[in-house]
């Protein structure tokens, strides 16, 4: 009997609905179908976690790419004990991390804290939807998101990580607390405190927009698979 071939695009199509165990027993046979869906796959939750710490899209990317290479040049080390978005996301933030450690000394805790609590200001409180009146007065999503990005870019490092981590990837707090290695109350001391900080930045009518922030699709998600092959290929 003669097998039928199956069609490149079709084998694509095919491989991008695979679970990530699957992708990731292809990926370490050097399969790059398999590389590309996984990258692609998790591209916006590693680029906003790397955004959340280093506050520049293109650094963010190239993070993101740093992680990337180095997650697939252990990829024989993951067992699958802990999720493949987990592991990525560890590896991006222990990147991203780094990155802020080796430019500058980080401000501490504690003294973040003596300046916040001293600043007034209630919880932000989150609609579910942008509130609109007539098309002249109605803001568009991106001078929304615009808005909201530089808001959350105004907060503290600490405090930007877990508003992003839960507010804009709808982590649970304990989910969060893990991976930034924190305690959750001390997440939600955290978050209670970033949330009072952008009280002044923001109207209640943008929140509805938080699910678009710091967007990373389109032609910038299709290249990173590039990338990361093309680098990934150099290490070998």
């Amino acid at each position: 009997m003669t097998a039928i071939a199956v069609p490149v695009a079709r084998r694509r199509q095919n491989i991008s609905t695979l679970p990530d165990a699957e992708l990731v027993s292809l990926a370490k046979k050097g399969d790059e179908p398999a590389i590309r869906a996984i990258v692609q796959r998790h591209n916006q939750r590693l680029f906003r976690t790397a955004r959340a710490i280093i506050r520049s899209d293109w650094e963010a990317e190239d993070v993101v790419q740093a992680a990337y290479v180095k997650a697939f040049t252990n990829l024989a080390t993951f067992r699958g004990e802990a999720e493949l978005s987990t592991w990525l996301t560890r590896i991006t933030l222990n990147e991203a991390l780094g990155r802020v450690r080796a430019r500058k000394n980080t401000t501490g805790l504690e003294e973040i804290d003596m300046q916040t609590t001293s600043r007034g200001g209630e919880v932000l409180q989150f609609p579910s939807s942008l509130s609109a009146t007539d098309p002249e007065s109605e803001l568009s999503r991106s001078q929304a998101r615009h808005l909201l990005e530089q808001a959350v870019d105004d907060l503290p490092d600490e405090f930007r990580a877990i508003f992003v981590l839960r507010e804009v990837e709808g982590m649970s707090t304990e989910e969060a607390a893990s991976y930034l290695g924190i305690k959750p109350e001390t997440a939600k001391t955290r978050l209670h405190r970033a949330r009072k900080l952008m009280r002044q930045s923001i109207e209640k009518q943008l929140s509805g927009a938080f699910s678009a922030l710091f967007p990373f699709d389109g032609a910038r998600c299709a290249s990173m698979g590039d990338r990361v092959i093309a680098s990934f290929g150099s290490q070998a």
